[in-house]
């Protein structure tokens, strides 16, 4: 996610501001408040046209023609623009601004917008859509209206143009009735596109805060309204906020944002441990168990309450080979031992976490496959250096999962009779090539020819996909001669599955 655009509330100015900079003006210091408030990063949208060419001469005068005569009655010039853009920026807020043809995107670069905004009627007007991806700013694109065909093109269109890029749902009805809404829909964008910053754009009644949480719930990430400021001559539309109303819209959504959570993560604090462990059963011994005597299922029996620094019924059934007694025990007293922390508790713990990213990575392994653990400089030292392999296909071509962990590093190495491509799947990956470093972006591929010499690191883990020629066990030659000393086997552990 980027910085720019992370948890970002958008301030869409309602009826163009009534072509006014000094209502411009009033709602610009009203989504301020609300912003400083409620303590959120908010932004305020402009929207540009160059209204001498985006409307034919012929229907410029024409009011029976939608939508052209209130552009042309609220039409502003650029230093008009420009004050409303520095008040924006004065304010501490994010200047955003739709672009609706090529030579307002020009007025974004010239005024100094951070975000360009393409609106969904401009969504697969791809003139225009050029000119935005050739200003390299952070794009955020709404998508009212469009089939997940066109989505995909436009997500294909400035994944790797700009330097920041973001999707709204949207719905283009004003207002938006419930059964219109379609949230499921943007799950399904934020599952099909996980690279892609997934956010809500909404034009359901301005005094409904359901959708909004409903939004925050399913993962939006940043959320857009209509908003103004009535006065005695100004009135708002059905779908567009008053300062109260953004304001209820905000405090919901941030609720709705402690209750998510944060990027799928969960907090265990020591309340929750202990309320749990209330509830446990204890191991107690069922029999004398002398010093130095395996503590086993024959020889303890399980109860509760689990006391402080007792060993629980969960605990045992996962290490049970693992407990030996430190002292003496007598019939019904509580088992305090806790397991060895040898090497098989270190390899479940690995496990997991690989099988952790293959989930969230959508990754289907089947049944015919083996697992290698490398472990360079040894299993208490795999988390730091080292690498899971999933072998799939091993004939005149193979193919291979390589899961790093995060933090995690393969040493420098490389191959006299293999030559083998990566394909990122999943996550990040920096590659050191003949000492070029590459940063690899999921969907990427990178040729490795024979005799190349390359390692490569994750930040937050990775999956990568290694298709090769036949893999020869001894064809990786370490640059490291500790590594390069080993034998195969010796740093490796070999599964048959987890």
């Amino acid at each position: 996610m980027n910085d720019l655009l992370e948890n970002l509330y958008i301030f869409e100015m309602a009826n163009n501001h009534q072509g006014s900079v000094e209502h411009g003006l009033r709602i610009i210091d009203a989504a301020a408040r609300i912003a400083r408030t409620q303590k959120v990063k908010a932004a305020v949208k402009l929207q540009f046209r160059e209204l001498d060419t985006f409307v034919h001469d012929e229907f410029k005068e024409r009011d029976d023609m939608p939508h052209i005569p209130r552009f042309m009655s609220t039409k502003l010039d650029k230093d008009d623009f420009r004050k409303l853009t520095d008040a924006i920026k004065d304010a501490g807020l994010v200047p955003v601004a739709t672009p609706f043809d090529e030579a307002s995107v020009g007025t974004c670069l010239d005024l100094g917008v951070q975000v360009i905004k393409v609106a969904s009627c401009s969504a697969t007007d791809w003139p225009l859509l050029q000119a935005i991806a050739d200003a390299r700013k952070p794009v955020i694109a709404s998508t009212g209206g469009l089939d997940i065909v066109q989505i995909d093109n436009l997500v294909s269109f400035f994944r790797k143009r700009v330097p920041a890029f973001a999707l709204m749902h949207c719905v283009s009805i004003y207002p938006t009735p419930h059964d219109q809404i379609a949230m499921g829909f943007m799950g399904k964008m934020i599952k099909r596109y996980p690279y892609v910053d997934v956010g809500y754009s909404g034009h359901e009644d301005p005094d409904n805060t359901e959708v909004a949480v409903a939004a925050v719930s399913k993962g939006a990430r940043l959320l857009e309204r209509h908003f103004g400021v009535p006065t005695d001559d100004i009135k708002l539309n059905g779908y567009s906020m008053n300062p109260e109303q953004a304001d209820r819209w905000i405090a919901a959504s941030e609720r709705a944002r402690d209750i998510s959570g944060e990027n799928g993560s969960k907090h265990i604090g020591q309340a929750e441990v202990d309320s749990l462990r209330s509830l446990q059963r204890g191991v107690y011994a069922n029999r004398a168990i002398k010093k130095g005597e395996p503590v086993e299922e024959d020889n303890v029996f399980f109860a509760m309450p689990c006391q402080n620094g007792q060993l629980t019924s969960g605990d045992f059934g996962q290490v049970r080979a693992n407990i030996v007694a430190s002292r003496d025990y007598a019939v019904g007293e509580a088992v305090e031992e806790r397991a060895n922390a040898d090497a098989i508790s270190q390899l479940r713990g690995i496990l997991h976490d690989a099988k952790g990213q293959i989930y969230e990575a959508g990754i289907v392994l089947g049944d015919d496959y083996s697992i290698e653990i490398s472990h360079h400089y040894g299993m208490e030292q795999f988390r730091q250096t080292g690498c899971i392999i999933v072998n799939l296909v091993n004939r005149e071509y193979c193919e291979k999962l390589l899961i790093v962990l995060p933090s995690q590093s393969h040493p420098m190495h490389a191959h006299k009779k293999k030559e083998e491509t990566f394909r990122l799947l999943w996550g990040d990956l920096e590659i050191d090539l003949n000492g070029n470093r590459v940063q690899m972006e999921a969907g990427d591929n990178l040729l490795i020819e024979r005799g190349a010499m390359h390692g490569f690191s994750s930040v937050g883990g990775a999956i990568v996909q290694e298709v090769s020629t036949t893999h020869i066990i001894g064809d990786s030659y370490y640059k490291d001669p500790k590594v390069r000393e080993l034998d195969p086997m010796q740093r490796k552990t070999i599964l048959k599955s987890w």
